[in-house]
């Protein structure tokens, strides 16, 4: 195992890398004081190659090695990738391309749903991991031996895991269901924390369109402070108080004050003016466009009976080709369709329509039906 932490050990490091085929990838992050993650660790390894780069090392420069990360000739593989890519994005620049993200290859692979690394490692490298180090501070110098351990081990199984379930993709023909699903995790408006769209986490239950132009205006000056100091949304100021000054503006500051889940002093304080401003231009606002809940309502509801029909349709094609039920269909996707709203609904389209939507529209249709033999649910295809 190779420690970098200068910057001609980057570059030495990224020389070695450069004809390898492949690079299993992670990183380790500290989240909990900051907006930013605080990137302090990243394991790398290629066949024959292990290595961990120390980016809080006095002085070193990443840029060689985030340089590597844009090469089109070698696959990057991370486990879970989302958090990972998101630094890489804010911090080097970049959007890892081409990716295999072993978590959705395993799900399309039959290891059920959101299979863990533990898992994969127990079941295709057959190792155990030690998890006694995965909450501790990354931050901390020096790391001890424990720390860097586990934290190489995050890859160098990776390598064995990678090269398992591209093999078994390519022998059932399902790389292309995988690089579908991947390719939306490679789209950078992913990673844009926009304050503008800050208010979208929030997850308003209402369409009520003055609510929502002011939880728009006031989330995306809390997401604008946060960002500027570099803390947590909620040290700035709680979701709950967001959501009760959206839902009952305060006209002044003395009525800011009076809000039970605004901290005492808030409102007579810088933040508390700009807070104010904020709701000012609230007032004033259109609201934001998409609205999910301006979506047109459903014609009737769905029957128990439809939604209960197609989840054991979507368990049984699910069975069958050895694909987590999830990774086709969500529980929304199955109400849509028992509903008739089948407008954007992902089940309907590429590998899963195949997998599963066409049979979805039959059984909607009358043309397929699902009937019980020797105790178990089956699928029946009804002639005219």
């Amino acid at each position: 195992m190779r420690i970098v932490e200068t910057t001609d050990g980057v570059r030495s490091l990224v020389a070695d890398l450069g004809g390898a085929p492949y690079l299993a990838l992670d990183t380790e992050f500290m989240r909990d004081q900051t907006y930013w993650p605080k990137l302090c660790l990243i394991q790398v390894a290629a066949p024959g190659i292990e290595a961990i780069v120390d980016p809080l090392a006095e002085g070193i420069d990443l840029a060689p090695f985030y340089e590597l990360l844009k090469r089109p000739d070698i696959v990057k593989v991370l486990h879970a990738s989302r958090q990972d890519i998101e630094i890489f994005h804010h911090q080097g620049g970049l959007t890892p391309h081409p990716l295999f993200d072993s978590q959705i290859a395993a799900m399309v692979a039959g290891f059920g749903d959101a299979a863990s690394y533990e898992t994969l490692c127990r079941k295709i490298a057959h190792v155990e991991i030690d998890k006694s180090s995965r909450f501790t501070d990354w931050s901390r110098r020096p790391l001890s031996q424990k720390q860097l351990d586990y934290a190489i081990g995050d890859v160098t199984h990776l390598r064995t895991i990678y090269e398992y379930l591209k093999k078994e993709l390519e022998k059932t023909g399902r790389s292309e269901w995988v690089a579908e699903e991947i390719s939306a995790l490679q789209d950078p408006a992913l990673y844009e924390l926009s304050p503008e769209s800050a208010w979208k986490r929030l997850k308003p239950r209402t369409g009520n369109k003055r609510f929502l132009a002011m939880i728009a205006a006031i989330a995306a000056w809390r997401e604008r402070e946060a960002q500027i100091r570099d803390i947590p949304r909620g040290r700035v100021l709680k979701d709950e108080a967001l959501m009760e000054i959206a839902a009952h503006p305060p006209a002044d500051a003395d009525a800011l004050e009076r809000i039970r889940a605004v901290p005492k002093g808030f409102a007579g304080s810088r933040l508390g003016k700009g807070l104010m401003e904020a709701i000012e231009e609230g007032r004033n606002a259109k609201p934001p466009e998409p609205i999910e809940h301006d979506r047109p309502r459903r014609r009737r509801e769905p029957s128990q009976a439809a939604v209960d029909l197609l989840k054991t349709l979507l368990r049984l094609r699910a069975e069958a080709v050895g694909v987590a039920p999830r990774l086709i269909a969500n529980a929304d996707d199955i109400e849509r369709l028992a509903a008739e709203e089948d407008e954007g609904v992902p089940a309907l389209h590429g590998w899963r329509a195949k997998v599963f939507g066409n049979d979805a529209l039959a059984l909607r249709k009358g043309d397929l039906a699902i009937a019980l033999e020797k105790g178990e649910a089956v699928i029946v295809e009804l002639e005219d």
